[in-house]
C-alpha cells in the first residue's frame, strides 16, 4: 500500500514549481542550475570555469579516429584453443613454425594442437594521428573453435590500413587481458601495437574546415563557434580601419565552420590553429537545447540541467497509487481508500509551475520503478510533448 504516493508527488512537483519561480525572479526563467551572477542592472559575472573550448566540441575535418587491422596467433593457451585437426588452424600454425625455422610439411603433425588460437586484431589510431613509436591498445576477438583466450599472448601480428593494400603501420604484440568473464573469446593487450610509420590527419595550408561533434550540431552552435573565431582577428589599424575584410570563419550549415587561415599566419599555420583550437565561449552561448540521454543497455540517465516537464498523468504496469481519506468520525479502523493506476506529475500548465525532471525520478526512486520502465515512462511523456527536451536514446 503506498497511499503517501500521491502527496508526495505533489509536494515534488510543488517544489520543483517553487525552484522555478524563485530562479524567474533571479532573471533567469525556465532554468535551474545554469550560468548565473551578482551584480548591479546590466551586470554579470561568469566563473573562469564556466567556460568551454573550440576543441573540445569540435574537430578539423579529416582528423577523425582511424582504424587497422590485422589476423594473428595467440599461444599459450590451457586447452582452450582451436584444435590443430582443423585445416583452418593447421595451415597458418605450420606456416607459424616454418617462417620460425621449424618446417611442419605434414598438417597431421598438428592435430593435437589445443593452445593456440586464430584471432582477428584491430587497434584504433585516435583522432590526431599516430608517430612512429606511439603504442596503441589491441583489441583480439577469436574467429574460429577458440573458447577462451584467458592466459594467451598476442603473437607478432602486423597491422594494415583498413582497405587493401595500404601497407602496414604497425606490429602488434603481447598478453592478453580478458575485461569480461562473460565473454573470454574477447581480449585486449594494453599498448600492445607499435606505431612503425606516421599516421597523420591532413591540414590545409590556407583554410580548414571545423566538424561539431553530434552533440553539438546546431545552427546556432556554428554561428556562435564562427564568431568565437573571428573575434581573433587583430584590430586594423592606420589606413587599415577603414578597409573591409572578409571574416576569418564562417558557419557552411549546421555541422561545419570554414576558418581561413590569414596570409600573415600562413608561414606558421600551427600556431594560428592552436590558438583556434584553444579559444573559449560561455556554455550559456550555445544555446543548446535541454537534454535527456539514457543507455537502455546500461540503464543510465544523464540529465542536463535545465530539464521541464509539464503536468502528465502516468499509468505504468503495475504501478498503483493509493490514496485514503478517513470518513466522518474519522477512524484508523474505517478509512475510505481509494485505489488508481494514475499518477500525476505537475501543478499547472503555467510555465513557472513545471516540475524538474529531478522531481520525477526522485519519484521513480521512492516507488522502486526499474530503470527499464523509467525509461519507457520517459520515452512516453516525450512523445506526448510534455517532456521540455531532446531525448537521446543510445
Amino acid at each position: 500500500m503506498r497511499h503517501w504516493l500521491c502527496a508526495m508527488l505533489a509536494a515534488l512537483a510543488l517544489m520543483g514549481a517553487m525552484l522555478a519561480l524563485t530562479a524567474e525572479a533571479m532573471g533567469q526563467p525556465g532554468q535551474a542550475g545554469g550560468i548565473g551572477g551578482v551584480g548591479g542592472a546590466g551586470e554579470s559575472t561568469v566563473s573562469l570555469t564556466d567556460v568551454v573550448s573550440v576543441q573540445e566540441i569540435a574537430r578539423i575535418q579529416g582528423q577523425g579516429e582511424s582504424v587497422l587491422r590485422g589476423i594473428g596467433i595467440v599461444t599459450g593457451l590451457k586447452g582452450t584453443g582451436d584444435s590443430g585437426a582443423d585445416p583452418v588452424m593447421a595451415r597458418p600454425l605450420a606456416q607459424f613454425y616454418e617462417s620460425n625455422g621449424n618446417p611442419m610439411p605434414d598438417l597431421r603433425d598438428l592435430a593435437k594442437a589445443k593452445s593456440v588460437a586464430m584471432v582477428a586484431i584491430t587497434a584504433v589510431i585516435p583522432a590526431q594521428g599516430a608517430r612512429a613509436d606511439d603504442t596503441l591498445d589491441v583489441f583480439v576477438t577469436t574467429t574460429h573453435t577458440s573458447t577462451s583466450l584467458a592466459g594467451g599472448r598476442l603473437f607478432l601480428s602486423p597491422l594494415a590500413g583498413p582497405l587493401p593494400g595500404q601497407g602496414v603501420y604497425a606490429i602488434a604484440e603481447g598478453p592478453i587481458v580478458v575485461e569480461n568473464s562473460a565473454t573470454p573469446t574477447v581480449g585486449r593487450v594494453r599498448m600492445g601495437a607499435r606505431v612503425i610509420a606516421d599516421v597523420l590527419a591532413p591540414v590545409g595550408r590556407e583554410s580548414f574546415t571545423l566538424i561539431l561533434e553530434p552533440t553539438y550540431r546546431h545552427f546556432a552552435v556554428a554561428d556562435q563557434l564562427a564568431d568565437t573565431i573571428n573575434a581573433l582577428a587583430p584590430e586594423p589599424e592606420g589606413d587599415e580601419q577603414g578597409a573591409a575584410y572578409a571574416p576569418l570563419a564562417e558557419a557552411l550549415d549546421d555541422v561545419s565552420v570554414r576558418v581561413t587561415i590569414p596570409v600573415a599566419e600562413r608561414g606558421n599555420s600551427a600556431k594560428f590553429i592552436g590558438k583556434v583550437m584553444t579559444a573559449t565561449m560561455s556554455p550559456s552561448l550555445l544555446r543548446l537545447p535541454a537534454q535527456v540521454i539514457v543507455n537502455t543497455r546500461t540503464g543510465s540517465i544523464v540529465v542536463t540541467g535545465n530539464v521541464e516537464v509539464s503536468s502528465v498523468a502516468i499509468a505504468h504496469k503495475d504501478l498503483v497509487i493509493t490514496s485514503t481519506e478517513p470518513v466522518i468520525p474519522p477512524t484508523p479502523q474505517n478509512p475510505v481508500t481509494t485505489t488508481t493506476r494514475w499518477t500525476s506529475v505537475g501543478t499547472t500548465s503555467r510555465v513557472s509551475d513545471r516540475a524538474r525532471i529531478q522531481d520525477l525520478l526522485a519519484a521513480f526512486k521512492q516507488m522502486d520503478v526499474p530503470i527499464e520502465d523509467q525509461i519507457n515512462i520517459l520515452t512516453q511523456i516525450h512523445r506526448s510533448g510534455r517532456l521540455h527536451a531532446r531525448l537521446v536514446i543510445d
